[in-house]
Protein backbone atom coordinates (compact mmCIF):
# COMPACT_ATOMS: atom_id res chain seq x y z
CA UNK A 1 0.00 0.00 0.00
CA UNK A 2 1.00 3.65 -0.43
CA UNK A 3 1.21 5.72 2.74
CA UNK A 4 -1.25 8.63 2.74
CA UNK A 5 1.17 11.54 3.10
CA UNK A 6 -1.60 14.13 3.48
CA UNK A 7 -3.36 12.15 6.22
CA UNK A 8 -0.08 11.63 8.06
CA UNK A 9 0.86 15.30 7.96
CA UNK A 10 -2.64 16.30 9.12
CA UNK A 11 -2.51 13.96 12.13
CA UNK A 12 0.98 15.15 13.09
CA UNK A 13 -0.11 18.79 12.79
CA UNK A 14 -3.13 18.22 15.07
CA UNK A 15 -0.99 16.29 17.57
CA UNK A 16 1.66 19.01 17.59
CA UNK A 17 -0.98 21.59 18.51
CA UNK A 18 -1.53 19.55 21.69
CA UNK A 19 2.21 18.84 22.29
CA UNK A 20 1.42 15.17 21.72
CA UNK A 21 3.67 12.46 20.28
CA UNK A 22 2.34 10.29 17.44
CA UNK A 23 3.29 6.62 17.63
CA UNK A 24 2.65 4.85 14.32
CA UNK A 25 1.23 1.41 15.08
CA UNK A 26 2.97 -0.75 12.51
CA UNK A 27 1.98 -4.26 13.64
CA UNK A 28 1.47 -6.60 10.65
CA UNK A 29 2.72 -3.87 8.30
CA UNK A 30 5.64 -4.47 5.97
CA UNK A 31 9.16 -3.14 6.36
CA UNK A 32 8.55 -1.17 3.14
CA UNK A 33 5.47 0.53 4.62
CA UNK A 34 7.38 1.48 7.76
CA UNK A 35 10.30 2.77 5.71
CA UNK A 36 7.90 4.93 3.68
CA UNK A 37 6.54 6.57 6.82
CA UNK A 38 10.07 6.91 8.20
CA UNK A 39 11.02 8.77 5.01
CA UNK A 40 8.26 11.30 5.80
CA UNK A 41 9.91 11.98 9.16
CA UNK A 42 8.15 9.52 11.49
CA UNK A 43 10.45 8.02 14.15
CA UNK A 44 8.15 6.47 16.78
CA UNK A 45 6.66 3.10 15.85
CA UNK A 46 4.60 0.68 17.96
CA UNK A 47 4.55 -3.10 17.72
CA UNK A 48 2.43 -5.74 19.48
CA UNK A 49 4.38 -8.94 18.89
CA UNK A 50 7.91 -9.62 20.08
CA UNK A 51 9.24 -11.68 17.16
CA UNK A 52 7.74 -9.32 14.59
CA UNK A 53 9.36 -6.39 16.36
CA UNK A 54 12.75 -8.12 16.50
CA UNK A 55 12.62 -8.94 12.78
CA UNK A 56 11.71 -5.39 11.81
CA UNK A 57 14.27 -3.77 14.09
CA UNK A 58 17.01 -5.73 12.36
CA UNK A 59 15.97 -4.46 8.92
CA UNK A 60 15.11 -0.83 9.56
CA UNK A 61 17.06 2.36 10.48
CA UNK A 62 18.61 2.27 13.94
CA UNK A 63 17.29 5.68 15.00
CA UNK A 64 13.69 4.42 15.06
CA UNK A 65 12.19 4.62 18.55
CA UNK A 66 10.43 1.30 19.01
CA UNK A 67 7.47 1.16 21.41
CA UNK A 68 6.18 -2.19 22.61
CA UNK A 69 2.41 -1.78 23.01
CA UNK A 70 1.10 -5.37 23.17
CA UNK A 71 0.75 -7.80 26.04
CA UNK A 72 4.32 -8.69 27.02
CA UNK A 73 5.20 -12.09 28.46
CA UNK A 74 8.01 -12.10 31.00
CA UNK A 75 9.97 -14.79 29.17
CA UNK A 76 10.18 -12.62 26.04
CA UNK A 77 11.46 -9.41 27.63
CA UNK A 78 15.09 -10.33 26.95
CA UNK A 79 14.48 -10.40 23.19
CA UNK A 80 13.71 -6.67 22.98
CA UNK A 81 15.56 -5.26 25.99
CA UNK A 82 18.67 -4.17 24.08
CA UNK A 83 16.86 -1.74 21.78
CA UNK A 84 13.28 -1.02 22.89
CA UNK A 85 12.61 2.70 23.52
CA UNK A 86 9.47 2.44 25.62
CA UNK A 87 7.43 -0.49 26.96
CA UNK A 88 3.88 0.83 27.13
CA UNK A 89 2.12 -2.27 28.44
CA UNK A 90 3.41 -3.07 31.94
CA UNK A 91 0.50 -4.65 33.79
CA UNK A 92 2.17 -6.30 36.81
CA UNK A 93 5.00 -5.79 39.27
CA UNK A 94 6.36 -9.20 38.29
CA UNK A 95 6.78 -8.01 34.69
CA UNK A 96 8.44 -4.83 35.95
CA UNK A 97 10.92 -6.95 37.93
CA UNK A 98 11.77 -8.99 34.84
CA UNK A 99 12.32 -5.86 32.74
CA UNK A 100 14.59 -4.50 35.48
CA UNK A 101 16.52 -7.79 35.66
CA UNK A 102 17.09 -8.00 31.90
CA UNK A 103 17.93 -4.29 31.66
CA UNK A 104 20.68 -4.73 34.25
CA UNK A 105 22.29 -7.38 32.04
CA UNK A 106 22.63 -4.96 29.12
CA UNK A 107 23.37 -1.91 31.28
CA UNK A 108 20.26 0.02 30.25
CA UNK A 109 17.46 1.81 32.05
CA UNK A 110 14.14 1.13 30.36
CA UNK A 111 11.27 3.60 30.33
CA UNK A 112 7.89 1.97 31.00
CA UNK A 113 4.23 2.93 31.10
CA UNK A 114 1.77 1.27 33.45
CA UNK A 115 -1.18 -0.08 31.49
CA UNK A 116 -4.43 0.79 33.24
CA UNK A 117 -7.65 -1.03 32.40
CA UNK A 118 -10.28 1.65 31.78
CA UNK A 119 -12.49 -0.21 29.29
CA UNK A 120 -15.62 -2.25 29.86
CA UNK A 121 -14.41 -5.27 27.86
CA UNK A 122 -13.07 -8.16 29.91
CA UNK A 123 -10.53 -8.97 27.19
CA UNK A 124 -8.52 -5.82 27.86
CA UNK A 125 -5.31 -6.17 29.87
CA UNK A 126 -4.23 -3.69 32.51
CA UNK A 127 -4.18 -2.79 36.17
CA UNK A 128 -7.28 -1.78 38.08
CA UNK A 129 -7.01 0.86 40.81
CA UNK A 130 -6.30 -1.66 43.58
CA UNK A 131 -3.58 -3.39 41.55
CA UNK A 132 -2.06 -0.01 40.67
CA UNK A 133 -1.93 0.95 44.34
CA UNK A 134 -0.24 -2.36 45.21
CA UNK A 135 2.31 -1.97 42.41
CA UNK A 136 3.24 1.54 43.58
CA UNK A 137 3.54 0.21 47.14
CA UNK A 138 5.84 -2.58 45.92
CA UNK A 139 8.05 -0.02 44.17
CA UNK A 140 8.31 1.99 47.38
CA UNK A 141 9.48 -1.04 49.36
CA UNK A 142 11.57 -2.75 46.68
CA UNK A 143 13.13 -0.11 44.41
CA UNK A 144 14.09 -1.15 40.88
CA UNK A 145 17.18 0.57 39.52
CA UNK A 146 17.02 -0.22 35.80
CA UNK A 147 13.47 0.88 34.98
CA UNK A 148 11.67 4.19 35.13
CA UNK A 149 7.89 4.59 35.19
CA UNK A 150 7.25 7.55 32.91
CA UNK A 151 3.47 7.45 32.72
CA UNK A 152 0.24 5.56 32.15
CA UNK A 153 -1.33 3.93 29.09
CA UNK A 154 -4.92 2.91 28.49
CA UNK A 155 -7.37 1.80 25.83
CA UNK A 156 -10.97 2.96 25.82
CA UNK A 157 -13.84 0.61 25.04
CA UNK A 158 -14.32 -0.23 21.38
CA UNK A 159 -17.53 1.75 21.18
CA UNK A 160 -19.25 4.31 18.97
CA UNK A 161 -20.56 5.90 22.17
CA UNK A 162 -18.32 8.97 22.37
CA UNK A 163 -19.66 9.89 25.80
CA UNK A 164 -18.49 6.56 27.21
CA UNK A 165 -15.08 6.81 25.54
CA UNK A 166 -14.62 10.36 26.83
CA UNK A 167 -15.62 9.30 30.34
CA UNK A 168 -13.02 6.51 30.30
CA UNK A 169 -10.27 8.86 29.13
CA UNK A 170 -11.27 11.39 31.78
CA UNK A 171 -11.11 8.70 34.48
CA UNK A 172 -7.57 7.72 33.46
CA UNK A 173 -6.42 11.33 33.25
CA UNK A 174 -7.76 11.88 36.76
CA UNK A 175 -5.91 8.79 38.02
CA UNK A 176 -2.76 9.94 36.21
CA UNK A 177 -2.88 13.34 37.92
CA UNK A 178 -3.66 11.72 41.27
CA UNK A 179 -0.48 9.62 41.11
CA UNK A 180 1.75 12.29 39.55
CA UNK A 181 3.13 13.73 42.75
CA UNK A 182 4.17 10.47 44.46
CA UNK A 183 7.84 10.56 45.36
CA UNK A 184 9.51 7.25 44.47
CA UNK A 185 12.87 6.51 42.89
CA UNK A 186 12.61 5.92 39.13
CA UNK A 187 9.05 7.23 39.01
CA UNK A 188 8.52 10.27 36.79
CA UNK A 189 5.05 10.16 35.20
CA UNK A 190 4.72 12.69 32.39
CA UNK A 191 3.30 10.58 29.54
CA UNK A 192 -0.39 9.76 29.18
CA UNK A 193 -0.74 7.38 26.24
CA UNK A 194 -4.40 7.34 25.23
CA UNK A 195 -6.10 7.55 21.87
CA UNK A 196 -6.02 5.43 18.72
CA UNK A 197 -7.26 5.91 15.16
CA UNK A 198 -10.94 5.76 16.12
CA UNK A 199 -10.81 8.06 19.16
CA UNK A 200 -7.57 10.06 19.17
CA UNK A 201 -9.30 13.44 18.75
CA UNK A 202 -11.30 12.80 21.94
CA UNK A 203 -8.11 11.66 23.70
CA UNK A 204 -6.34 14.88 22.72
CA UNK A 205 -9.16 16.88 24.27
CA UNK A 206 -8.84 14.80 27.46
CA UNK A 207 -5.13 15.29 28.09
CA UNK A 208 -3.33 12.74 25.93
CA UNK A 209 0.40 13.34 25.46
CA UNK A 210 0.87 10.30 23.20
CA UNK A 211 -1.48 8.77 20.61
CA UNK A 212 -1.12 5.39 18.92
CA UNK A 213 -2.30 5.60 15.31
CA UNK A 214 -2.45 2.63 12.95
CA UNK A 215 -5.21 2.35 10.34
CA UNK A 216 -5.36 6.10 9.60
CA UNK A 217 -1.72 5.90 8.51
CA UNK A 218 -1.38 2.38 7.12
CA UNK A 219 -4.94 1.44 6.18
CA UNK A 220 -6.76 -1.66 7.45
CA UNK A 221 -4.74 -4.21 9.37
CA UNK A 222 -3.08 -7.03 7.42
CA UNK A 223 -3.61 -10.58 8.64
Amino acid sequence: MIINKESYQNIVEIANQHNTTVVAVSKTKSVENIQSLYNLGQRDFGENYVQELVNKQQQLPKDIRWHFIGHLQSNKVKKIISFVHLIQSVDSYRLLQEIDKQAQKVNRRIDCLLQINIATEETKFGLNEDALRMLICSMQHSPLSNICIVGFMGMASLSINETQVRKEFQALNQLFNQYKSIQINNYNPHILSIGMSSDYTIALEEGSTMVRIGSLLFGSRNT
